[in-house]
């Protein structure tokens, strides 16, 4: 059975990184029909926060990445840790510190003083013929693991291939606080084989971690994983990803109009490809993915690249669906989206010209409120002859069918009628309805606005274009 899993710490929020890493572990267990673990490293006390738990939680679910088991909590596992522990310690395969954090640091200035690689030194550590001090009284130790001093620890990573570390390059690291609390490198090995990982699939910070938690698997006689280390997304100029990148929550994310599934589409590509496919399902992705295929080399975050393809889904995305995602914006923004167009509609009309939802409910603003011209704008636009047009086609729209043939038709006649081009009539109108001469086709900007609001806009709009008229 294959078994994957994604534990975040809940010190943070659910970045690009992390939610490429569960993408990848998630989608190589669909894949192969295996299953998916979800588990929150909490053992930072200081640092972690519930609000970080949900939102990783919240991200996730927005993601669509499901978990089959989870999510687990380290810190309900503290009794298990420790019964590992002892038995590491009984088996001679870990042994108790009493060095002081004083004492480790004087020995690491001695260590970099020297040349050294700082590490330590092995002070407590039991070994034949050698004698220990007495422990210091009152004071709880940390639980050190005896890592080898002979031999190698070589593993294939999926990603980067074979990998080979001496033991000789490794120290005794701590895997339980004086507290209780086990470290990282000990608790992941424990809930790994607790849990039954087949493949941790991870990012390639964690490379240098993996000889350590062998060590410690083959201590206990537990099964090695298998391993993939994903490497690290850089920002477009190559430096490491931070926020001006765009490495902000993927919850940010949605807040700022995204669509999901093109925020997964995009994580998909960023370090694996299927051809010279740019969109595609998440059921194609789960379908092509091949861990195998992640590059070796670091992949490079493109804030334009992903407003582009979520363009592309907003296209395709359905108007109702479009609606209920704008609505909440609009009524944040203090706008009735009741009073006024059907928001489906609209956002049908809209949804080719903007990149994201935030930008839909911004460019829906202007059928819900009436914005006057400005008067350079209008005098600007302004060609002789312009205001008999303007007054036919008031007439005109008051009277006619009220669709898009007719609309479009009037426009043209009246246009032709007074010599003027469409454009001639069609800027001075838009700044007069929206105070923009931005807008979808006129036909179907006006059907959506409907012909009652139509013919009130331009009845308040008209002394200014009077005062225009009569300046020039």
């Amino acid at each position: 059975m294959i078994r994957t899993r994604f534990a975040p710490s809940p010190t943070g929020y659910l970045h690009i990184g992390g939610a490429r890493t569960a993408l990848f572990s998630w989608a190589f267990a669909r894949k192969h029909g295996g299953q998916f673990i979800l588990r929150v490293e909490d053992t930072d006390r200081e640092r972690s926060t519930q609000e970080s738990e949900q939102a990783i939680l919240d991200g996730m679910k927005w993601l669509g990445l499901d978990w089959d088991e989870g999510p687990f909590f380290q810190m309900d596992r503290l009794e298990r840790y420790k019964s590992v522990v002892d038995q590491l310690l009984a088996q001679g395969h870990a042994y108790p510190c009493y060095a002081s954090k004083e004492e480790l640091e004087f020995m690491r200035e001695g260590q970099r003083a020297r040349g050294e690689k700082p590490r330590y030194d092995g002070r407590w550590r039991p070994e034949a013929g050698k004698d220990l001090p007495e422990p210091p009284p009152g004071i709880k130790p940390v639980i050190r693991f005896k890592t080898p001093q002979e031999g190698e620890v070589s593993f294939h990573d999926l990603i980067k291939g074979p990998i080979t570390v001496s033991n000789t390059e490794l120290d005794d690291l701590v895997i339980m606080r004086a507290d209780g609390i086990p470290t990282y490198n000990f608790g992941v090995v424990v809930d790994d084989w607790d849990m039954g990982i087949s493949h941790v699939i991870r990012g390639d910070d964690h490379v240098n971690n993996t000889p350590r938690q062998i060590n410690i698997l083959m201590a206990l006689g537990a099964p090695v994983p298998i391993y993939a280390h994903v490497p690290m997304i850089l920002g477009n100029d190559g430096e490491r990803l931070s926020k001006r990148h765009g490495a902000v929550s993927v919850l940010q994310y949605q807040e700022d109009g995204y669509l999901p599934e093109a925020l997964m589409n995009y994580l998909a590509r960023l370090g694996w490809g299927h051809g010279d496919a740019e969109k595609f399902t998440l059921q194609q992705f789960v379908d092509w993915f091949d861990v195998g295929h992640v590059s070796h080399a670091a992949s490079r975050f493109n804030q334009e690249k992903l407003s582009w393809l979520n363009q592309q889904y907003m296209k395709e995305c359905q108007d109702d669906r479009l609606a209920d995602l704008t609505r909440p914006i609009l009524e944040q923004q203090g706008i009735d989206a009741s009073n006024g167009p059907q928001l489906p509609t609209l956002c049908g009309l809209l949804k080719e010209r903007v990149s994201t939802v935030a930008e839909l409910a911004d460019a829906c603003h202007i059928f819900y409120r009436h914005a006057l011209p400005e008067p350079d704008d209008l005098r600007e636009k302004s060609a002789p002859g312009l205001l008999a047009a303007m007054d036919q086609l008031r007439a005109g729209l008051a009277a006619l069918p009220w669709n898009k043939e007719a609309i479009n038709l009037l426009l043209k006649d009246t246009a032709k009628g007074h010599g003027l081009k469409m454009g001639q009539i069609g800027i001075p109108l838009r700044l007069m309805l929206f105070g923009t001469g931005q807008t979808p086709s006129l036909d179907a900007t006006l059907l959506c606005l409907g012909r009652e609001e139509t013919l009130t806009r331009l009845t308040a709009a008209w002394p200014r274009l009077l005062s225009v008229v009569e300046q020039a």
